[in-house]
């Protein structure tokens, strides 16, 4: 039998890799809300990898309590994810997935480009996900960082933007002045959070492969004014300029 694995938080997201870890013959743990990691902990504490699915609202939370049997087995998901969100709860090396898919409550999986994974468990992580038809890719560590920044200039470009325009990705693009504007103070931010110079022209390369891949795709949700405010919080703590933000905020929030 393969190895066991660990799924925290069982919403929409944690469905998908369950139903993927178990298409590819591992056993699936589920913990709950409301359930102790803990006591999982106990029962099984070398699973082949311990995969964070909790929306990014929760994940502080979750890493503060995290079992130390599963300090070294951890995979993570979220959007808006940097190092610094790992680091600073002693987290050494985890999988990381900059997932590009989403699932919706009564909608089908909404594959938008192939997902990049990297670290001790992308190969597990890659295979899982090939079971159920979603292509993912591995990558180095020293391309994580890229990845991530990619993805996380996409979500906040085009959430943010979108509280003025509305609209689907590709309409937010069309608005290249302010959709430009936006991701511009987007990336000063991120370069802060990273704490390195990141590079620009490729992660709007990327954002604009995911907007060309699916231009019909929603430009905002329930996140986006959450969103937003954290921008906001990180530019105010970092002393950065940031007048689209705050004007866009002005009018939305």
């Amino acid at each position: 039998m393969s190895e066991p694995v660990v799924i925290v938080g069982m919403g929409e997201m944690g469905g998908v890799f369950a139903r993927a870890f178990l298409g590819a013959g591992h056993p699936v743990f589920p913990v709950t809300r409301g359930q102790s990691m803990a006591e999982v902990a106990a029962i099984l504490p070398d699973p082949a990898l311990a995969l964070i699915t909790v929306g990014e609202d929760e994940l502080e939370g979750v890493l503060a309590s995290l079992p130390p049997e599963w300090r070294g087995r951890v995979g993570l998901i979220q959007n808006e994810l940097l190092p610094r969100d790992w680091i600073a709860h002693g987290v050494e090396g985890p999988t990381v997935a900059s997932v590009w898919f989403e699932k919706k409550p009564g909608t089908a999986v909404n594959e938008i480009i192939p997902t990049p994974v990297a670290g001790p468990g992308a190969a597990l992580v890659v295979d899982a996900l090939a079971s159920i038809g979603i292509m993912a890719v591995a990558i180095a560590g020293s391309e994580l960082v890229d990845a991530l920044v990619a993805k996380n200039l996409y979500i906040l470009t085009v959430n943010i933007a979108g509280l003025r325009t509305g609209g689907t990705v590709s309409e937010v693009w069309e608005n290249r002045g302010l959709a430009e504007s936006v991701g511009s103070e987007v990336l000063d931010i991120q370069e802060h959070l990273v704490g390195a110079p990141i590079d620009h022209e490729r992660a709007v390369s990327g954002m604009v492969a995911a907007i060309e891949a699916d231009p019909n795709h929603g430009a905002t949700g329930r996140s986006a004014p959450r969103r937003l405010e954290r921008a906001l919080r990180h530019a105010d703590e970092a002393g950065i300029e940031a007048p689209t933000l705050q004007a866009i905020a002005n009018d939305s929030l």
